[in-house]
């Protein structure tokens, strides 16, 4: 065996090992990510639902939450209510930015996911999946309950 054929396959297993080790480090940046206390509000009718959680960075580095998707909703999205010299005001959110260590909670006058479209089989006592989406392409994944328009 030729020292430049050698060479060439060193190469090739050096920029192979290289690419898996970034693949695994961009999976690592939000996998300290956990997700708890998943509950999706279903209100009556067409309204639109409302997703609740505790987000927690256990990592060393600071992740950032960007989006949502579930089959139960048409759309979902991060949404922040506040508010502001006495009326309630709802806004699009593009991210949430989790410090390591800290917790975000997601929750009725807050954070929360907006699902536009509810999906009929949305009902209360059943389950919805949820993926999170993260800036790295990390997705978290999580079953919520679905609970009636007095969280129950």
């Amino acid at each position: 065996m030729s020292l430049r054929k050698l060479t060439s396959n060193n190469l090739h297993l050096a920029a192979m090992a290289g690419l898996v080790i970034l693949i695994l480090i961009s999976q690592a940046n939000a996998a300290g990510a956990t997700l708890s206390d998943g509950w999706i509000r279903r209100l009556p009718g067409d309204l639109p639902a409302a997703g609740y959680f505790t987000l927690h960075n256990g990592g060393n580095k600071s992740v950032a939450l960007t989006g949502a998707d579930s089959p139960s909703c048409g759309m979902l999205m991060l949404h922040k209510s506040e508010n502001m010299g006495g009326m309630e005001h709802m806004s699009d959110v593009s991210r949430v930015d989790v410090a390591p260590g800290e917790t975000v909670k997601f929750a009725p006058g807050g954070y929360h996911l907006m699902c536009m479209m509810p999906a009929p089989a949305l009902k209360p006592g059943g389950r919805a999946s949820v993926t999170l989406i993260f800036t790295d392409g990390t997705r978290l994944q999580s079953q919520f309950a679905v609970r009636d328009a007095s969280g129950k």
